[in-house]
């Protein structure tokens, strides 16, 4: 860019949800180039990912604490963070969830932020009536919109979106996280994960939550699916094994499940997992059994990352992830018939396996990496910058023409 802009990147919480992630991620990317003077404010502090942050020697990590959008405090909280953005002279708030999106660009209009980036990262979110209403109000304060899939983009334009204001940027991975297992480590890091060291054991794995939506009984991540698959997997892999990774409050009644279809001595629960590059390493086959409100999978792209064959239901971007038959495979949501099919067939196939998952690698790599992550958000930025700050546009853009049309801005031209 030809200048520096003043970015404040607005997050929820520091959480080890997949939006904090990747908000962090962006924050530190863009923070790294040195082309920006980066600025970073949450509406709760809590949460491991706050330390990343922290080790950029920012400034401050300003606090915004909201208790509800119906009280005084929130009109206090607006009034700060108004005085927040005049002060360090915000050209460009990116905020990144459906707090932020209403919290983040009204305030941003008390401090007189000229460039207001929302996001959306669910294809099916689950809102009130009052609750649309008022994100989409913040949608149309927006100069644009970022969604990580184009199955969000399309859910956005059936909810009347302008199609002209969303772009797709999808979640990047550092591929550099998930490295290889040494086979002398196997036993050490099964030990470690409280798994059965069996070298004749096959593992197949499911990283996700487990909390309680609040607009229902059913899980988003649907390991009900799961389990049921591998109960028909196990009538023909016997030395199957499943791991199920992921912390929440719905873990007890999926162990039970496990209990009462039967395969409960070979499901293992490891709750949330720090070690996710060695699970991962250790594993033969990932699942995913995502019911709804997906918009891009960072599990499905941490698989693919490892070198693993996906096996995913179709929700959101799975299909934009997964080549079907040639990187893993994906099926309708609640088949727990197909998935299981897969499963064996992978298991079985232990070349077609392996051949799946440097595929996929070579697709994270090629589509969901970070820099491509950073490179598309930047050249967002930019031609927003030219638009409303009538900043000359860069000659660095990679080969695009950032000649100030919204046109110009890649993932837009769908």
């Amino acid at each position: 860019m030809s200048s520096k802009l003043n970015i404040l990147q607005l997050v929820g919480s520091f959480n080890q949800g997949g939006t904090e992630r990747q908000a962090v991620q962006l924050t530190r990317l863009l923070h790294a180039t040195g082309r920006h003077k980066v600025f970073v404010a949450c509406l709760d502090p809590a949460g491991p990912l706050r330390r990343e942050l922290e080790e950029l020697n920012l400034k401050e990590i300003p606090e915004f604490p909201l208790t509800s959008f119906y009280d005084l405090n929130t009109l206090a909280q607006w009034r700060r963070f108004g005085r927040f953005c005049r002060h360090h002279q915000i050209d460009l708030i990116h905020v990144h969830d459906f707090y932020t999106n209403i919290f983040g660009v009204f305030g941003a209009l008390l401090g007189h932020v000229p460039i207001r980036i929302a996001s959306r990262r669910e294809t099916d979110p689950f809102r009130s009536p009052a609750q649309r209403f008022v994100e989409h109000g913040a949608y149309n304060l927006a100069q644009a919109i970022v969604a990580n899939s184009e199955a969000v983009k399309e859910q956005l334009i059936s909810e009347g979106i302008s199609r002209n204001k969303i772009v797709t940027v999808y979640n990047g991975m550092d591929t550099t996280r998930v490295k290889p297992l040494p086979e002398a480590n196997r036993n050490e890091t099964l030990i470690a994960l409280g798994l059965p060291t069996d070298s004749g054991i096959r593992f197949v794995t499911m990283v996700a939550n487990m909390r309680q939506p609040k607009s229902g009984p059913e899980p988003y991540k649907d390991q009900p699916t799961f389990l049921r698959a591998a109960k028909r997997v196990l009538a023909t892999i016997p030395n199957a094994a499943f791991v199920v990774a992921g912390e929440g409050e719905l873990m007890p009644s999926f162990i039970a499940l496990a209990s009462s279809l039967g395969i409960a001595e070979r499901t293992f629960f490891i709750g949330r997992c720090a070690q996710m590059s060695e699970l991962l390493a250790i594993s033969d086959v990932c699942v995913l059994s995502s019911k709804s409100s997906e918009g891009f999978s960072n599990s499905i792209i941490e698989y693919m990352a490892a070198a693993r064959p996906v096996v995913a239901t179709d929700v959101g971007g799975a299909r934009e992830q997964i080549v079907n038959g040639r990187t893993g495979f994906v099926v309708q949501p609640g088949d727990d018939l197909l998935l299981a099919e897969h499963v064996v067939e992978l298991l079985k196939d232990r070349e077609r396996a392996r051949g799946m998952g440097q595929l996929g690698l070579a697709r994270v790599r090629e589509m969901f990496s970070l820099e491509i992550q950073l490179r598309k958000t930047e050249e967002l930025y930019e031609v927003l910058a030219v638009e409303r700050l009538h900043r000359p546009a860069s000659v660095e853009s990679n080969g695009h023409a950032l000649d100030g049309s919204r046109n110009s801005v890649p993932g837009n031209e769908t």
